[in-house]
């Protein structure tokens, strides 16, 4: 094969190969634009399980109009030949692979992320200490807003060597848990009932779902954990907080000690 000159791949670049490749790349722009305010507000529309498979289809869509995009364009730029694309790409391929290795990363974990779906639009999940909503899957970067309306840009590479802890996983059900601690003299079949009817009791659980409640003794007393599912995993804060408030006031009403904040921080 004889070898080829980079300056002889591309196509001369007239006004009417111009005025094409603009229009490739508008229309692009305007359909991956489309797709992601159409898609989001259908899905708020919906309140179960079809409302996570309408978010997870954005980055699936976005990455289809890209690639769609880039077959278009290819042609309008470069002689479609073998030989001129085997040069073309075995350039790219290197300059990019060490100029932008992390970034190749990012983008290569990206298209994995979206085979695999560790995590999809509307999924609470936690990467590197960081726990909330993914409100977008870039190619490059997830968007995860937490509870405290904080928006991190996280890159698609921390899957190849982080944790990625999902809640929900697509799915309505993401189960919440709210922590008791009591003095160790009381009794322990009583509290459980009394947990769990102010668990049953909350306008926000779901009574599609099990509530437990689970304890485990402590050298300082009881540490209890009522477990339940609220309506929607945006809910789960208020769920907790809900059970935690209403749950010390019954316990309190009915003269149940709490065990003493120094004593319950003692180490598991």
């Amino acid at each position: 094969m004889e070898n080829v000159k980079i300056s002889e791949i591309f196509n001369a670049l007239d006004a009417s190969v111009l005025l094409e490749l603009a229009l490739v790349i508008a229309g692009a722009i305007a359909g991956i634009v489309l797709l992601q305010k159409v898609l989001p507000w259908i899905a708020e529309q919906l309140h179960d399980q079809r409302r996570h498979y309408i978010l997870a289809l954005v980055p699936l869509l976005r990455l289809v109009i890209i690639i769609v995009a880039f077959l278009f364009s290819v042609p309008l730029v470069i002689e479609p030949s073998l030989q001129n694309m085997v040069a073309l790409l075995g350039s790219l391929g290197l300059a990019l692979g060490f100029a932008l290795k992390d970034y190749t990363s990012s983008l290569v974990a990206g298209i994995v992320a979206t085979g695999e779906r560790p995590y999809r639009n509307g999924d609470w999940i936690e990467i590197g200490g960081v726990y909330g909503e993914v409100t977008h899957v870039g190619l490059r970067t997830v968007q995860i807003t937490t509870a405290d309306d904080t928006l991190y840009h996280i890159p698609h590479l921390k899957i190849w060597n982080e944790l990625v802890a999902n809640a929900n996983n697509g799915t309505p059900r993401l189960q919440t848990v709210a922590d008791f601690f009591l003095d160790p003299y009381h009794d322990g079949n009583e509290v459980r009932n009394i947990l769990y009817d102010v668990a049953l009791s909350s306008t926000y659980v779901s009574l599609k779902e099990s509530i437990v409640v689970v304890l485990k003794e402590k050298p300082w007393g009881t540490h209890y954990r009522v477990k339940a599912y609220p309506v929607d995993p945006s809910q789960q804060f208020r769920f907790i907080a809900d059970m935690s408030v209403r749950g010390r006031a019954v316990l309190q009403k009915r003269g149940f000690k709490f065990a003493q904040t120094g004593m319950a921080s003692v180490p598991e």
